[in-house]
């Protein structure tokens, strides 16, 4: 396949140097995309640029992932209103090594002439010297060249300004792209729009040390169609990383996505041909409620990003918070995944020495826990049916709960009527 078309198509490509498809064109070539560890998952905001890795190689091209060790030490500027706090080496050296292994579940690293490549920029800036530094790489570039970037203009017309570290950055990035491209051959640096004049300073910094060319390309920043910001939710950023967004939240994420969000998601966040992404749109368009786009892009980036094993707890979660499913799926979690289905849901702890000799369901429902106001509220609508227990209906209140109802040894899911869960753990 065309690479640049089809970042094209799929609404993916912001700017391309003149020159770069016909590079591209002329056979395997090498480019790279940089990702600083700035914490220790990526998120989906990092999704574009690891879907336009996935797309060069699948176009026969050597895509090389960067973990800034050192370039995470300066911090980039570009698109930041104020500095951002500096990280120690130790938490900079954890940082990378879970990126790398987050990047390795996207990229195949062993598929002959293009396989991916990981590298770390630290590797080659760790014994460069200042006095080195400002000698060999800033002598080629001119103070007027780098205050004409944007994200330098910016924030020097801002409040806070701008430390020498930070104006610094572009150079070490310009000086990454240099070094990659005359000891691995990388001829084109890839990158979100806001990196169009980091990327163009290396570009620059290679026509001038090197006496060599090389290109770039950019993508567009994704935004929701509201303009809100996108990958944050109420309660933070959505990651790649299981432990700090669970894969029912973040299978849930894309499952909330606006019906025009889909639309150009679908595009830049699956692989499906552009055939496959009109059908799904005609059947879309069909029946709306049944949110076919969303479902569809919620499934591939979650098996992508996290597993078909993740995808199906996240189904069966979904399937029992806002359907019939069963509570089967709640055996294989974790605890802090259990706490995570029913977040933002009430949760009550009883003694599970008191669970030895038996209670019975309204002193479990009114007295050892507040899910009912008072017993006789709790008889009045047991006796209804309204109230179930781990799936199944209460027919008596009467009946002696003891460790054996326990899911996971721990665990009591009581349901008030349709939609009114509660977590009942025994500790």
């Amino acid at each position: 396949m065309n690479f640049v078309e089809e970042l094209r198509w799929r609404g993916m490509l912001h700017d391309i140097m003149p020159g770069t498809e016909d590079e591209l064109n002329k056979g395997i070539t090498s480019g790279y995309i940089g990702f600083d560890p700035t914490a220790d998952s990526l998120h989906v905001g990092h999704l574009t640029q690891i879907m336009t890795l996935i797309h060069f190689q699948r176009a026969g091209h050597k895509p090389v992932a960067l973990v800034g060790g050192a370039t995470g030490m300066v911090g980039d500027p570009s698109g930041k209103s104020e500095e951002r706090n500096l990280l120690s080496e130790d938490t900079l050296n954890h940082n990378v090594s879970c990126l790398e292994s987050q990047l390795k579940k996207f990229l195949d690293f062993d598929c002959g002439a293009s396989s991916a490549e990981m590298v770390n920029n630290y590797d080659w800036f760790k014994n460069f010297t200042f006095l080195d530094f400002i000698r060999d790489v800033g002598k080629h570039l001119t103070v007027n060249y780098m205050m004409a970037k944007d994200s330098v203009k910016k924030r020097l017309d801002g409040e806070t300004g701008m430390s020498f570290t930070e104006f610094s950055y572009q150079l070490v990035q310009g000086y990454d792209f240099y070094y990659l491209w005359k000891e691995k051959n990388c001829m084109v640096q890839m990158g979100g729009s806001d990196q169009w004049g980091n990327i163009v300073t290396g570009t620059d910094m290679i026509r001038r040390k090197g006496g060599g060319s090389a290109f770039a390309i950019t993508t567009q920043l994704i935004k929701k169609a509201d303009g809100t910001k996108f990958g944050k939710t109420e309660s933070g950023a959505v990651w790649l990383d299981p432990a700090k967004t669970s894969p029912y939240k973040f299978y849930q994420f894309w499952l909330k996505t606006t019906d025009s969000d889909a639309k150009s998601w679908i595009r830049i966040f699956t692989l499906k041909s552009r055939e496959e992404i009109e059908s799904l749109e005609h059947e879309h368009g069909q029946a709306p409620h049944m949110r076919i786009l969303q479902r569809s892009l919620a499934e591939e980036i979650t098996i992508r990003s996290h597993s078909e094993q993740a995808l199906q707890t996240a189904l069966k979660t979904s399937e029992f918070l806002f359907g019939n499913g069963s509570l089967e799926f709640i055996s294989s979690l974790s605890h802090a995944e259990v706490l995570e289905v029913f977040e933002g849901l009430p949760h009550f702890s009883i003694s599970k020495q008191e669970l030895l000799t038996g209670i019975n369901g309204t002193d479990l429902l009114a007295e050892k826990t507040q899910i009912f106001p008072s017993k006789g509220e709790a008889k009045k609508m047991i006796a209804g049916g309204g109230v179930s227990i781990n799936r199944e209906k209460l027919a008596d209140s009467a009946y002696v709960f003891t460790p054996a109802n326990l899911l996971n040894g721990k665990y009591l899911v009581a349901q008030k009527g349709k939609k009114n869960y509660f977590l009942i753990i025994a500790v």
